[in-house]
């Protein structure tokens, strides 16, 4: 329930500060992990991405601002952080489907997202399979892009690479180089607050990197799930991970990476491991 409790003190967060900009990175230790971690946890409880929750609070209470007789447009609009009112007139648009100006007229219909409140529900219609295991820190080689601090805006950077390196060969050449007890394409994200955001297409190893690029992936603890299928069916499993397990399991976000290890190669039919890094509850 505590971790629940952080969640819902992140939101008070959002609502005092939605005419300032975020600190997302404040979110993250609201929620005692890092800000990667609360996005994506955000994201899979309120079944929206952080930043369009942020975008419709803020238009919500925008609406309430115009419908003021004396209030100007380009008033309310730098009070929610945008400085160019044609950003603001297509954010208002995209949320309430008219613009700023119709607001003025009385019986126009706007919309209004009240704030989120997260709450535990048992579901426990699907038994979740997992272990918890310690690993020393162990070196991994591959290729990598950059994460966005927005991290919807990944899901459109690390498939393109995946199928990149599939076809130019790279794929073929990492799968050979595993040479460790570890074995599989690792999919890692280093996401902590205190190091750049990369998306790592690595295999465990210990020969050269010979052009390619390297990563030390720390000793932690991780809770592993098993998984097959297709790369909506690892999307949903992170979800159930988020929550259905995570807010009862005695168990936080470590300060670690996240790691998929692909165990086939299939894409349609893939075998994989998702590992969240965790630490105990203080309470448990």
């Amino acid at each position: 329930m505590e971790w629940v409790e952080r969640l819902n003190d992140a939101i008070g967060y959002i609502e005092e500060h939605l005419t300032e900009e975020m600190d997302y990175g404040q979110l993250g230790k609201i929620a005692c992990c890092s800000s990667y971690h609360f996005q994506r946890m955000f994201t899979y409880m309120a079944g929206i991405p952080l930043s369009e929750y942020i975008r419709r609070r803020k238009m919500s209470l925008a609406a309430v601002d115009l419908q003021g007789k004396n209030t100007k447009i380009i008033d309310v609009a730098g009070k929610y952080g945008y400085h160019s009112p044609t950003a603001f007139n297509r954010a208002f648009q995209s949320v309430h489907g008219i613009a700023p100006s119709a607001v003025k007229n009385e019986g126009v219909s706007v919309k209004s997202f009240p704030p989120i409140l997260f709450k535990i529900t048992v579901k426990g219609v699907e038994e979740m399979n997992y272990r918890i295991e310690t690993k020393d820190a162990f070196r991994i080689v591959g290729v990598s892009v950059p994460l966005h601090k927005d991290i919807e805006k990944n899901f459109t950077a690390i498939p393109p690479k995946w199928q990149e390196i599939s076809m130019n060969g790279t794929l073929q050449r990492l799968i050979g180089m595993m040479d460790t007890p570890l074995k599989g394409v690792l999919g890692v994200s280093t996401c902590n607050d205190t190091e750049p955001w990369r998306y790592y297409i690595a295999v465990s190893t210990s020969q050269a990197k010979d052009g390619l690029e390297e990563y030390i992936v720390p000793a932690a603890t991780w809770a592993i799930f098993s998984g097959e299928g297709t790369n909506q069916s690892i999307q949903e499993l992170e979800r159930r991970i988020v929550t259905e397990w995570l807010p009862t399991s005695g168990y936080e976000y470590g300060n670690a990476p996240d790691v998929e290890v692909y165990l086939n190669p299939d894409p349609q039919n893939a075998q994989y491991e998702v590992w969240i890094p965790v630490v105990k509850n203080k309470k448990h």
